[in-house]
């Protein structure tokens, strides 16, 4: 029998380098090792629950870093974050301590928080304002909140002008229905117009704070992270007001991108307080900086609406993968799966390889997925019921418990950072890595 090739390969190079593949690319790498600095690297994140609404008519503030333990134990944290291998961490400021009043600010913890981070290598996508702000601004239905979020953005970045990843307003749509709409948090309204105008207010916080940070830093990521969800109308009979519901969902994302809003969707908002001179305003163009849209996905964000209009959880009957791929269909923008996780530790190892199968099931199918993230860090408090009551449930849905202890899941997520750590940011991505060229702005705002 002849000599093989793969003999003498075997002999004399000891099997030969690899190929190359999807994973890592040109390089001749298959893609696996923990994170590394290079700039071509997928972003592998865990995330610090920020939290802070008010409840109880604004009487009571729910800031999950000091009930978790943050502002007593950062160190700690940060530390748990480069030990497990991560790079990325999805950082909140608490918006409410810092910014005090119009152009006076309090950085003393986010100074030595932001210091620490820049000591372990780790690179922020800083948080901004997470579902709350100062109680001199009141609460989202202040119009004033836009040209104050920004000043205080551009101080941020002035101050720290070596962060480059920035989520300006996290999950727009989700505050402004808590918030106006569900009467769970701050102003607590039950009303269509108080959605409209929280909505309408925190979407233009968001877009001056991109303009804010260009000015600052022209090639900064815009990280925007919002919920992917969906509700199943489980009828015979189609109810206008599930189909209405699964509209509404895209409608931060459309004013923040400038994606014109079905007919329907636009006499909505402009029955319920959206003026023609701001839609035209939101319909101008896009927010300066690389915009990367950002998915949250929890079982819960899928829902089943029986025929008695009970609901029901429908965990998985679409999945992060195909209800993100319908918002990126609609806004053709590179992908972040920006928050995930489970309460019931046991499962929440299964939970985090269900959701990275999600990931690479859409970079198969050519959507540049370019991040996945754990959240969070530590357990939270009372996110069961969304933080409308204050209970003091513990929810075990952290990489480590509030004793800092890891749960199953973080030795989980370690190795699946040790398989796929140095995967590239796309699939057969070698010609893709983030580079330190500003973004173009296409329009004055």
């Amino acid at each position: 029998m002849s000599t093989s090739f793969l003999d003498i390969i075997q002999q004399r190079q000891g099997g030969g380098p690899a190929a190359g593949d999807e994973f890592g690319g040109a390089q001749g790498h298959d893609g696996s090792g923990l994170p590394s600095a290079q700039a071509s690297n997928f972003m592998f994140a865990t995330g610090i629950e920020c939290s802070y609404p008010t409840i109880q008519g604004g009487r009571v503030r729910r800031d999950q870093l000091e009930e978790c333990g943050h502002y007593e134990r950062w160190r700690d944290d940060l530390r748990l974050v480069k030990e497990l291998g991560l790079r990325f961490l999805r950082y909140g400021l608490p918006y409410h301590r810092v910014h005090l009043g119009p152009g006076h600010y309090d950085w003393e913890f986010a100074d030595q928080a932001m210091a620490e981070l820049r000591r372990l290598g780790i690179t922020p996508i800083l948080d901004l304002l997470h579902f709350g702000v100062p109680d001199w601004l009141g609460n989202f239905q202040n119009p004033e909140l836009p040209v104050h979020f920004a000043a205080y953005v551009e101080a941020v970045a002035r101050r720290y002008p070596w962060v480059r990843y920035y989520t300006p307003v996290n999950e727009i749509y989700v505050t402004a229905r808590a918030s106006g709409r569900d009467g769970l948090w701050n102003e607590q309204l039950k009303s269509e117009i108080g959605f409209v105008t929280a909505l309408k207010h925190a979407t233009a916080a968001n877009i001056l704070a991109c303009h804010a940070i260009a000015r600052v830093r022209p090639d900064a990521i815009i990280v925007q992270s919002e919920s992917a969800e969906f509700l199943h109308d489980a009828s015979t009979r189609r109810r206008p007001e599930i189909a209405l519901q699964n509209r509404l969902r895209f409608l931060a994302f459309d004013l923040l991108y400038s994606v014109p809003p079905d007919a329907d969707i636009c006499l909505y908002m402009m029955d319920n307080g959206l003026t023609r001179e701001e839609y035209q305003w939101f319909m101008a163009g896009e927010p300066p900086g690389h915009q990367i849209m950002g998915n949250d996905y929890y079982g819960r964000n899928e829902k089943i609406v029986k025929p008695d209009g009970t609901v029901c959880i429908a965990e998985d009957v679409l999945g992060w993968s195909q209800i993100t791929r319908a918002y990126y269909e609609r806004y053709r923008k590179p992908v972040f799966h920006t928050e995930t996780n489970v309460f019931d530790p046991e499962q929440a190892p299964a939970w985090l390889w269900k959701q990275w199968m999600n990931v690479l099931s859409m970079r198969q199918e050519g959507v540049p997925v370019l991040g996945f993230t754990w959240y969070s860090l530590i357990d939270q408090i009372d996110w069961d019921i969304q933080l409308a009551e204050q209970r003091g449930t513990v929810n075990a849905c952290g990489l480590y418990d509030l004793n800092r202890q890891p749960r199953p899941v973080a030795a989980a997520y370690r190795e699946l950072l040790e398989h796929f750590g140095q995967i590239t940011l796309m699939a057969h991505g070698e010609f893709f890595e983030i580079t330190d060229q500003p973004a173009r702005l296409k329009v004055e705002v």
